[in-house]
């Protein structure tokens, strides 16, 4: 069986990449394979039960048509810039075209050590694995333009990070995996070819066209339609309590996809200021701090192609400058319209700004857990409505109760009926997410050989909006005694 492999990144070859085989393991077994996303791919029928997918996902075998490279990228890590970073323990397989016409990454995460691994053993344990898969899929499932998990196996081996792990490696698939990091490593080097040839890749693979809206400048357009592809995704990350917990520059895709979960977490209790990551000691990623956060990578990248804009420099900077302030406005729409979708109401107006802060200053003070609370009022409206029951979960709390008239009385405004109202709620306010104490429990059942619970979870979120009462525990916030505070990178 062939997998229809079509390399154009690969194909431009150095120093944007450099062939990498995986490195094979010891005794691979799998875990789970992601059955229709590889339909989506367009992978041989029954291909992914087969040994030679076992082999491939473990990095052990390289299938035919495949062209495995190690990408180089740089990046702004906690603010401070480090000009070489580089796939250090992945390997791009090569790219496949959808059945849907769209071109997709097949890569291996944890599959041994590349020039850029900076004397890491390249590998993954366990836990990030799961967690990856986890989180990706669920994030799918919601409708947030994210990487997609299409494999998961253990290695056999142990991978040491402050103890001994079982090691794994993740098959991840993406629009692509270019990164803000991507161009900021050619223009540290002022590699002006390199640079051309990306910005002309991201172009025609993930903005067609859109250079017209920019009179044919290239960089003018990529820059403007990364900005506006974030000023989206973020705004739908604060809108679901979800902390991505290390938005450097590398792990910004260029298409606009949310990438690495290694120290991300959904928020339960309301608190702007929350941060999960154990390495954030200042609180730079905190939940509150992302938006400007990513206007501040934008900023990065437009730093990046800078001298590709214009020759003139205060041109440049000019134009450049002009896109960048366009950001706050960009998120600011996109979150009103999700929060509209989310409060049942076609439009939030400037007239709704009071409504809008009462809401997050009643969560807040009510110490209020985010996911249940907006999945109470999408319920509410018509409690017997089918797939409803999670508001059960929920008691509100005091300034809650006091907020809801002026938001019954906004909602008493519009002309859809109740039920048409209530489905775009429930869509937009899952009843189920990847909770971090639920992630914590898969993951050490899993490191114990039990994968039912890592299973459990990543079928549950796959019906992230439709509440069963079966699933009740798997709604409900973390128990005191359950809570994760803190969370890890896999490296």
């Amino acid at each position: 069986m062939r997998i229809p492999f079509d390399n154009s990144y690969a194909q431009l070859g150095a120093p944007l990449s450099v062939p990498q085989l995986p490195e094979s393991v010891e005794k691979p077994s799998l875990i789970r394979v992601n059955e229709p996303l590889g339909e989506l791919l367009g992978l041989p029928e029954g291909w992914l039960q087969s040994e030679e997918a076992l082999q491939t996902f473990a990095g052990n075998a390289v299938p035919e048509g495949a062209a495995p490279v190690a990408s180089a990228y740089a990046g702004h890590q906690f603010g401070s810039f480090n000009p070489q970073l580089g796939d250090g323990r992945a390997v791009l397989l090569g790219e496949v075209v959808g059945a849907n016409g769209q071109r997709f990454d097949i890569q291996l995460k944890g599959s041994g050590p590349t020039p850029w691994s900076r004397g890491g053993d390249g590998r993954s344990p366990l836990g990030p694995v799961l967690r990856e898969y986890i989180v990706s899929e669920a994030m799918a499932a919601i409708g947030v333009p994210t990487t997609r998990a299409l494999a998961a196996v253990t290695t056999g081996e142990r991978v040491y990070r402050e103890t001994a792990e079982p090691g794994a490696v993740l098959t991840r698939v993406a629009a692509s995996h270019l990164r803000v990091g991507t161009l900021q490593f050619f223009a540290a080097r002022e590699d002006r070819d390199s640079l051309t040839r990306i910005i002309d890749h991201v172009l025609t693979r993930h903005y067609p066209g859109a250079e017209g809206n920019t009179r044919g400048n290239k960089a003018l357009a990529l820059l403007r339609s990364v900005i506006g592809a974030q000023a989206a995704l973020i705004a739908r990350w604060q809108l679901l309590g979800f902390v991505h917990g290390v938005m450097n520059t590398d792990n910004m895709l260029l298409s606009g996809e949310t990438v690495d979960y290694g120290p991300c977490a959904f928020m339960e209790s309301f608190d702007p200021a929350t941060v999960f990551s154990s390495i954030d000691h200042q609180g730079r990623y905190a939940y509150t701090n992302q938006p400007a956060i990513g206007q501040w990578n934008l900023s990065r990248l437009a730093e990046a192609v800078l001298p590709m804009i214009h020759d003139d420099t205060d041109t440049a900077v000019e134009l450049a400058t002009a896109e960048i302030q366009a950001f706050p406005d960009l998120f600011g729409a996109a979150y009103r319209r999700e929060l509209a979708r989310k409060l049942g109401v076609s439009e939030l107006t400037m007239d709704d700004n009071s409504l809008i802060d009462g809401l997050f200053e009643a969560l807040e003070e009510d110490k209020a857990d985010f996911t249940v609370a907006f999945r109470y009022l999408a319920e509410s409206v018509a409690p017997e409505s089918p797939g409803c029951g999670a508001s059960s979960l929920f008691e509100p709390g005091q300034k809650l109760l006091e907020w809801i008239p002026q938001w019954m009385q906004r909602q008493s405004r519009e002309e859809r009926s109740v039920r048409d109202r209530q489905a775009i709620m429930l869509a937009a306010s899952p009843a189920y997410i990847p909770r971090n104490h639920l992630i914590q429990q898969a993951i050490e059942a899993g490191e114990a050989g039990d994968f039912a619970p890592f299973h459990r979870l990543v079928d549950r979120l796959a019906r992230p909006s439709v509440y069963d009462a079966h699933d009740k525990d798997l709604a409900l916030p973390a128990k005191p005694e359950e809570r994760v505070f803190r969370t890890f990178c896999g490296t």
